[in-house]
């Protein structure tokens, strides 16, 4: 898991429960505790895949206009984490003369690949207003 998902579901759920669904990226930072630096980065990433719109000017911010039942975590997974899972690293080598080195690579990585799946099956079962009323039950 990595922190640009957080931060997305954090982002998401706040502008979710704030008056006109919009905030700036200076009052998400406050909220999330987090460099306003990286809340652009993962609100353009939101935006790029129409999750978010923006508003322009001295009144402008970041709204989040979609019903949060309609947006599952699956989705923002998907978007942030790139298989999240898996490692880029393998011990062992191909080429060695031993079953277990030459292959643990990629038994690894069928076993990482299964179970990064199974997370993001798992995380399209939990919408954005599922988060809300977690907090607020």
């Amino acid at each position: 898991m990595n922190s640009e998902f957080i931060i997305a579901v954090h982002c998401l759920v706040y502008l979710n429960h704030v008056p006109g669904n919009m905030a700036t990226s200076e009052q998400l930072s406050d909220n999330l505790c987090v460099n306003a630096v990286r809340i652009r980065k993962v609100m353009r990433m939101l935006k790029k895949k129409g999750l978010i719109s923006t508003k322009e000017g001295f009144t402008g911010g970041y709204i989040f206009k979609h019903n949060p039942k309609e947006v599952t975590l699956g989705q923002i997974y998907e978007l942030t984490s790139n298989n999240s899972l898996a490692s880029n690293w393998r011990s062992g080598h191909i080429e060695k003369d031993c079953v277990i080195s030459s292959g643990i690579g990629q038994v690894m990585t069928d076993i990482f690949s299964e179970g990064d799946q199974c997370y993001k099956l798992f995380l399209d079962g939990i919408n954005v207003q599922d988060v809300v009323e977690k907090l607020f039950k």
